[in-house]
């Protein structure tokens, strides 16, 4: 019984469908993150810093404070994947944080209208400053007052706050309790 080979073969390979995941699972958040527990940055402008934790905004967001009178972070958001939780804790029960939500954060639409580029521009010489609401340093006092009162209650929490986070030369992070 011998098979022959086909007289043609198809110009191009029939297409299968791809299998996608059947519901979308949202990520949970590390059992260490808790509201009030102090996060190590790991990434972007405040890279270092230690900050407290206040709530979780929506899927694995995070909203910090430094707070910003004693190390210049602000509130913001950040993504949980770039934290390093520390065994530090504070009690942050006394603060109302029902007004920061998605849309608290989102950019105001305002002209998007594209200029020319010039030198002026580039070297940053008559470019407007973004100007901050007064609501939101309003908002940054009062979150800030809260929680240096309860840092006062720690002894050194203030400075260790204060202090950045780095590794030295011969620092084992995977060794390291935080």
């Amino acid at each position: 019984m011998s098979t022959e080979p086909p007289k043609w073969y198809q110009s191009e390979d029939a297409q299968v469908p791809k299998k996608a995941r059947k519901s979308a699972r949202p990520s949970k958040l590390r059992k260490s993150i808790t509201p009030g527990t102090i996060l190590i940055l790991l990434a972007g402008r405040f890279r270092g810093k230690r900050v407290v934790y206040l709530k979780n905004l929506q899927d694995n967001i995070l909203l910090v404070s430094g707070p910003f009178k004693i190390n210049g972070v602000p509130l913001r958001r950040v993504n949980a994947r770039y934290v390093i939780a520390t065994s530090t804790r504070l009690d942050i029960s006394a603060l109302d944080l029902e007004k920061f939500n998605g849309e608290y954060f989102a950019k105001e639409q305002g002209n998007n209208k594209k200029t020319k580029k010039s030198e002026k521009k580039f070297f940053g010489e008559g470019v407007e400053k973004k100007e901050i609401k007064a609501e939101r340093i309003q908002d940054q006092k009062n979150v800030d007052k809260a929680l240096i009162n309860e840092i006062k209650k720690t002894p050194l929490l203030k400075q260790y706050l204060a202090s950045s986070f780095s590794l030295k030369h011969g620092d084992k992070p995977h060794l390291m309790k935080f």
